[in-house]
C-alpha cells in the first residue's frame, strides 16, 4: 500500500490544496492512505477522517525551536516554538509517534545534530528535498536503528504522491498504519527534487521569510 504522509492544505500558510482536491489527488495516485501535516494546524483531519477512499492519519508539522517535526497519530494540535525535547514530549503526550522531517534540509530541517534518539522516525524520504540529502536522511535513520517514513510534502494537488511511504497491504486503519512505522515494516520511494526545483524553492524560502519578518515558519 502506497501512503503519502506529508501533505499539506490551506490550512498551512503555505498550503495551496482545499481539502477536495486533495482527496482527489490521493485517489489519482493510488494512495491507500495518507497524512495531512499541515504547519501547526491539526483542522483537515476532521474534514477528511471520514474518506472512505483511504487511510487517514491524524498528523501535524510542529515547528519546534530547532526545525520542523512529523507528528503522527495525535489526538490533538501541538505547540510551536519548544525545543525538540519539549516537542516530542508533548506529541508522545498526545498519543503520537514524533519523525525528525527533512533533516538535511537547508531552513527548516534539524540538522543531525538534534535528531536525537528520543524521536520515533526519521523521514528518510522527501519529494521536495535533493537526492543527496535524501540519501542522507535515508543513511541517519538506519543508523539510529529507527523507523523511516516518506512523503510529498506536497504544498499544491499535483505534487500528492510523488514522495511515498510503502506499507504491507493488510493495513486497515490509521493505528494499524502507526504501528508498522513502530514496528518498521516499512519502506519508501518517489522522486526527489531536481536543481531547477532547487532554485525555485529557494527563492520562495527566502522571498516567504522576509515577509513573514524573519522569522521561522
Amino acid at each position: 500500500m502506497k501512503a503519502d504522509l506529508h501533505i499539506h492544505t490551506l490550512y498551512s500558510n503555505d498550503g495551496r490544496s482545499t481539502i477536495e482536491e486533495v482527496a482527489e489527488s490521493a485517489v489519482k495516485r493510488g494512495l491507500g492512505c495518507i497524512a495531512v501535516t499541515d504547519h501547526n494546524k491539526f483542522e483537515a483531519y476532521d474534514l477528511l477522517k471520514d474518506r472512505k477512499e483511504f487511510i487517514v492519519i491524524p498528523g501535524e508539522e510542529v515547528s519546534s525551536a530547532e526545525g520542523h517535526i512529523l507528528a503522527y497519530g495525535i489526538q490533538s494540535e501541538i505547540e510551536r516554538g519548544m525545543s525538540v525535547i519539549k516537542t516530542i514530549e508533548a506529541i508522545h503526550d498526545a498519543g503520537g509517534i514524533a519523525v525528525a522531517a527533512h533533516p538535511y534540509r537547508w531552513w527548516s530541517g534539524l540538522g543531525e545534530k538534534n535528531v536525537v534518539p528520543e524521536f520515533d522516525g526519521v523521514e528518510g524520504f522527501n519529494a521536495r528535498s535533493r537526492t543527496r540529502d535524501n540519501r542522507r536522511s535515508f543513511r541517519l535513520g538506519m543508523s539510529m536503528n529507527k523507523p523511516i517514513t516518506g512523503g510529498s510534502d506536497a504544498h499544491t494537488p499535483e505534487c500528492i504522491g510523488n514522495g511515498y511511504t510503502i506499507f504491507p497491504d493488510d493495513i486497515a486503519t490509521w493505528g494499524d498504519a502507526v504501528n508498522a512505522i513502530i514496528s518498521k515494516e516499512t519502506d519508501v520511494d518517489g522522486d526527489s527534487r531536481g536543481f531547477g526545483e532547487t532554485l525555485k524553492y529557494t527563492w520562495k524560502s527566502i522571498t516567504e521569510w522576509i515577509f513573514r519578518g524573519f522569522k521561522r515558519m
